[in-house]
């Protein structure tokens, strides 16, 4: 991490060096769009929290894997395919499902629909990629999503 924000400086400062205006211009851009996704960010998490505590482990758990671990896979790629979750968010809500008792089967699946298929962005990715594309890719993914669920089941011993 530490490598990461020290590159950020320095290209910063390099940015900086090169063209003031447009630098400062951009540092503006992305403080606004910073503390407009931390107020988003802020009320999921408040949401999330709310949830999790009125609803019983146990519910969660039995929603999400269903009768049996397959169809809670389907079931979480399904609603991961709908939910429209950023990855920042994504991912600590996967340690809060893991640390309720929800396999790692099912939060991958959970997970990796989040972040590959986009029920919700459907329509953007029709205009710039045309329908046909833009249904191949998700379904592609949506089933990419399945295969990845099961690699994971069978890494932790939950499958197998």
């Amino acid at each position: 991490m530490k490598v990461v924000a020290s590159l950020t400086v320095i290209c910063l400062l390099v940015s900086f060096l090169s063209d003031r205006e447009k630098t400062l211009k951009a540092l503006k851009v992305a403080c606004k769009r910073f503390f407009k996704l931390m107020g988003d960010f802020a009320l999921l998490l408040v949401l999330v929290s709310v949830a999790l505590t009125l609803l019983p482990p146990q519910t969660i758990v039995k929603y999400l894997e269903g009768p049996g671990l397959w169809l809670g896979s389907v079931v979480a790629a399904l609603v991961g395919s709908v939910a429209f979750i950023p990855g920042f968010i994504s991912y600590p809500l996967a340690g809060i499902l893991h640390n309720k008792g929800i396999p790692y089967t099912v939060i991958a699946s959970f997970v990796t629909t989040l972040m590959m298929v986009g029920f919700l962005t459907f329509p953007l990715e029709r205009r710039f990629l045309g329908t046909k594309l833009a249904l191949i890719r998700n379904i592609m993914f949506f089933l990419i999503a399945l295969v990845v669920s099961l690699g994971i089941g069978i890494i932790y011993g939950e499958l197998l």
